[in-house]
């Protein structure tokens, strides 16, 4: 008996057939969505990496799915993490949905209902970007301040914060970035540069996006009331569709040429889309026309860019490309003794720091992530950080970074350097002119190759494991107490790591 005091659902048969069949249908979407999303989550696991991942993805929660609006909510259950994914993710997660499903043109990320959310920080009185960074203060009593990389309210409904902790002062260079660092730094200044756009070109990790966050970072500052818009170019060429779609290109023009510094990451996910390399065009010739600033960054030069119009790569080009080399072992260093400062009074061992220099050496990414781990695995574990901690929890990294160099290409070198024969390395003399260079060979071989004591021995003339283990010994020995050695095995290892 129901609380009205009648019994059982009193609705007609047709009614509930209806309701019946609307619940299918609606239990049916849940399930097609669901689907959808574990594709999509599973893709991006592969794009991201386990870790990124685990962390910010696989938190998400499929929310409800408004089929007038074409608007799908994705629920996080705090306003950090939602906000987090907003800034770094949200052009994957559209792009990704809009492909599973063309009914999908809004994905909207927020805080779980129920969730209590979290007030904005602020720090000093000053509120706070949904990036994290400040709002800059435009200095004029009463004036509202405009916030970094902030979207304008009538378009790009997302706002795009800068990342605070990528600054200049962060910054660590060398001769492989120097060039591309002074030239963002003369971008931002309040005079007009000598040259605009800027094109920043490096490989994954090498800090390209880095700088793009300090050009905009202290262009704020010097310019506080400007208007800068920070983007990827996947994002550029979502929004651009979205407008099409609702008719709406006019205003789109019409706000992103009011920006006073435009910003666009991975220029290279450009290629292949013709409206939207012609609209980027038609922007760039009239921001630079406005004498408005431009930085382009991307992971090839502009003539390698394939599948993009010709004109657009003329506008890319004709401002200063600067070219940002892989870090070198010296820059590797520096960027770790910069990095250490913020995990004092801990102690990590100068092995340790030349090691981790030394074996990753594809990116300052990966370099920088080396280290973090290592370090927070010491003192969640309460282990001191040595290089047997490093060999151990780093082995993916590490195996992913090392050169795949060879017993025999060691050998080589060595005798090279040392001006000894090569049949020396499996000889039976014991001359001292012979044995030094064939201990080195021995300790570079154990340091460069993952081969095992038996198996270097074996390529010396079948020599026991333990004579491989006392050379590896005494070379460390002599490193630490002879410069000439030292000098000598850094000069070996620049010449097989190069």
């Amino acid at each position: 008996m129901t609380k009205n005091g009648t019994y059982g659902d009193q609705r007609s048969p047709t009614a509930k057939r209806r309701a019946t069949g609307e619940n299918i249908v609606e239990d049916a979407e849940a399930v097609n969505l669901a689907a959808d999303w574990a594709d999509i989550s599973q893709g991006l696991r592969k794009d991201l990496g386990q870790q990124l991942h685990s962390q910010w993805i696989k938190p998400i929660q499929l929310g409800t799915f408004c089929k007038e609006t074409g608007t799908l909510d994705l629920f996080l259950p705090t306003e950090f993490s939602a906000n987090w994914v907003q800034d770094r993710f949200a052009d994957r997660l559209s792009l990704a949905w809009k492909i599973a499903r063309a009914e999908v043109r809004h994905v909207r990320i927020s805080v779980h209902p129920g969730r209590r959310q979290i007030s904005e920080l602020s720090i000093s009185g000053e509120p706070m970007l949904r990036g994290g960074g400040r709002a800059a203060n435009d200095g004029a009593e009463g004036g509202m301040p405009m916030a970094a990389g902030t979207i304008g309210a009538q378009g790009f409904t997302s706002s795009v914060g800068l990342d605070p902790s990528l600054t200049f002062a962060a910054f660590v260079t060398g001769k492989s970035n120097v060039l591309a660092c002074n030239a963002a730094e003369r971008m931002a200044k309040v005079e007009a540069p000598q040259f605009s756009p800027l094109y920043l070109k490096a490989s994954t990790g090498q800090g390209k996006t880095h700088l793009l966050h300090a050009i905009g970072h202290a262009y704020l500052g010097a310019h506080p009331r400007a208007r800068i818009f920070y983007c990827s170019a996947e994002r550029f060429m979502v929004e651009f569709v979205q407008a099409l779609r609702q008719n709406e290109t006019i205003e789109f023009k019409a706000r992103l040429r009011g920006f006073d510094l435009l910003l666009v990451d991975d220029i290279q996910f450009i290629i292949g889309k013709a409206a939207a390399q012609e609209e980027l065009l038609y922007t760039i010739d009239a921001l630079l026309a406005e004498g408005k600033r431009l930085v382009f960054a991307a992971d090839r030069a502009p003539q390698a860019l394939d599948g993009v119009e010709q004109r657009l790569l003329s506008r890319l080009s004709m401002g200063l490309v600067a070219d940002m080399q892989p870090a070198d072992i010296e820059l590797r260093r520096l960027i770790l003794d910069s990095k250490l400062t913020k995990f004092a009074p801990l102690e990590v061992p100068s092995d340790v720091i030349e090691f981790l220099a030394r074996t990753i050496n594809r990116n300052v990414r990966e370099l920088v992530g080396g280290l973090n781990k290592l370090i927070a695995y010491a003192q969640l574990t309460g282990q001191e950080v040595s290089l047997q901690l490093a060999e151990e929890q780093l082995t993916d990294i590490l195996s992913a970074n090392r050169r795949r160099i060879t017993i025999d290409e060691i050998q080589r070198t060595v005798c090279q350097f040392y001006r000894v024969d090569r049949s020396e390395m499996s000889s039976k003399r014991r001359a001292r002119a012979v044995v030094r260079p064939r201990q080195v060979a021995m300790y570079l071989a154990k340091v460069l190759t993952p081969r095992s004591y038996p198996e270097i021995g074996r390529k010396f003339g079948g020599r026991d494991h333990s004579t491989v283990i006392h050379a590896v010994r005494l070379i460390e020995d002599l490193r630490q107490r002879d410069a000439d050695m030292d000098g000598d095995v850094r000069s070996l290892l620049r010449q097989l790591e190069s």
